[in-house]
């Protein structure tokens, strides 16, 4: 098992670096986020042991499970890559540096609260919709300028960029018009000038289309699959958004 962690983790940072040669890029200004929903704890930590230091979880209750487990290495670094619920703000403040997934006021709201009373910010991405999906979270593109400049209002939220999940079983084309999309508007936030608001992260491509994605300006890649190996069941069904927000 640990020959393919290795194995796989060597295949991912070798397609990294020939996507940032393609784009002209440098390696340096991308990261690697490896996606731990339901992947078990040896195989993180023979990442860890071979250097990756930066992961994420979608669920709540896995993260609450496997933060303390992990966080003996002060290395590790913890994001919230999945949708977030506002009773579960709580749990997930205690946990990560940044949360990719704020998609709508209300929960922006509810982090605000909780952060006024711990005393504490944090960071946080914005998530867009680009592919325009009814199965999936997050604010129309549209919508993008207004609910960022709402959320710059909240002074323990620093909004560092964008997220989005490229369209399911897409062409490649198709793909790479969901990844545009976030760029262009993330040009747009920046030309708005809005306090706390620095738009210096795009969080988007995972094992299907990364490639793509740091081709079209990704500064965070999310890679599970290809690293740890084929779960039981696709990608789309870990991140089936059917079940509506609860609010």
């Amino acid at each position: 098992m640990r020959d393919l962690v290795e194995d796989n983790l060597k295949a991912v940072r070798r397609q990294m670096e020939l996507a940032c040669q393609t784009s002209g890029r440098s390696i340096k200004d991308v990261q690697l986020l490896l996606a731990t929903k339901t992947v078990p704890l040896e195989k993180l930590q023979m990442a860890i042991h071979m250097g990756e230091t930066l992961f994420g979880e979608n669920k709540v209750q896995e993260l609450r499970g496997k933060f303390p487990l992990m966080h003996q290495d002060n290395q590790v670094e913890w994001h919230f890559i999945g949708h977030l619920q506002t009773n579960k703000v709580k749990d997930v403040v205690k946990f990560v540096t940044l949360i990719h997934s704020v998609d709508r006021l209300k929960l922006g709201q509810a982090l605000h609260q909780q952060l006024v009373k711990e005393n504490k910010s944090i960071d946080i991405l914005v998530q867009i919709n680009t592919s325009y999906e009814e199965s999936k979270f997050g604010a129309p593109p549209e919508m993008a300028l207004e609910l960022v400049e709402q959320l710059s209002q909240f002074e323990t939220l620093n909004v560092k960029g964008l997220m989005t999940i490229g369209k399911w079983n897409a062409t490649k084309d198709e793909t790479r018009q969901c990844f545009r999309l976030l760029k262009l508007i993330q040009t747009q936030i920046r030309k708005a000038k809005f306090p706390r608001v620095d738009m210096d992260i795009l969080s988007m491509g995972m094992s299907s289309d990364f490639q793509v994605a740091i081709e079209e300006g990704a500064t965070i890649i999310r890679v599970g699959t290809s690293v740890f190996g084929q779960r039981y069941l696709p990608d789309g069904f870990y991140w089936n958004e059917n079940v509506r927000q609860d609010d």
